[in-house]
């Protein structure tokens, strides 16, 4: 499937020229150091809260179609924050590829689990298929999940996997669909830097992707 990777640097994000299927925040990266999460942004003030148990907040109710399968494979932690990260990373990138199937780069449901800058980029994605009348089908696995806490448990990383190999772009006006060129990698690593809000939902702040890093 066509699909275009965003790169999060401190400067600008990049939008680089591969295929189809890329979950992104957007932003500055959380203020403490996390291993495993990408260097070279600035850092944001602190979210207010710091408790590990997030409080009661009505969380929107993201669908998908049926034309459309977003399976997550091994999602659970027997760590209740690490959990939490996992459930919230989740619902993100199932609001990402809901603003695409509902033609609606502008959604409130993304924009719950971003911070302000991360929406902007999430946008910037959200229109490189939109603009063109694009939608997705087919199937993305997203598995082998990894999570690190910062210190103070406000901060966190993310990192996973998908497969694009049952992944396809649809035009909306024409129908034609369209999967990744032949010899490509069906495999896409993600790393997304996240901040706990004041009212305990993990949103994302700056995600990276690259194109076979999970072998």
């Amino acid at each position: 499937m066509a699909r275009r990777a965003l790169t999060t640097t401190a400067a600008m994000v990049t939008v680089t020229a591969a295929l189809l299927l890329t979950a992104c925040g957007g932003g500055d990266s959380p203020s403490d150091d996390i291993n495993g999460a990408g260097s070279g942004s600035s850092s944001p003030s602190a979210p207010a809260s710091s408790s590990s148990a997030a409080p009661e907040v009505k969380r929107p109710v993201i669908k998908l179609p049926s034309s459309f399968q977003l399976t997550f494979e091994n999602w659970t932690s027997s760590d209740p924050v690490e959990q939490a990260v996992l459930n919230d990373g989740k619902e993100q990138l199932r609001a990402g590829y809901a603003a695409i199937t509902e033609n609606d780069p502008d959604s409130k449901d993304r924009a719950f689990y971003d911070t302000k800058a991360g929406f902007l980029q999430s946008q910037q994605w959200i229109r490189t298929y939109t603009d063109k009348n694009l939608t997705v089908i087919g199937k993305l696995p997203v598995f082998a999940p990894k999570v690190s806490i910062a210190k103070n448990k406000t901060a966190a990383s993310l990192s996973y996997c998908t497969d694009e190999s049952k992944g396809y772009t649809k035009n909306r006006k024409t129908g034609e669909v369209k999967g990744n060129p032949a010899g490509t990698d069906p495999e896409v690593f993600y790393l997304i830097s996240m901040a706990k809000n004041a009212q305990g939902v993990w949103q994302a702040v700056s995600a990276r992707s690259e194109r076979g890093g999970c072998s």
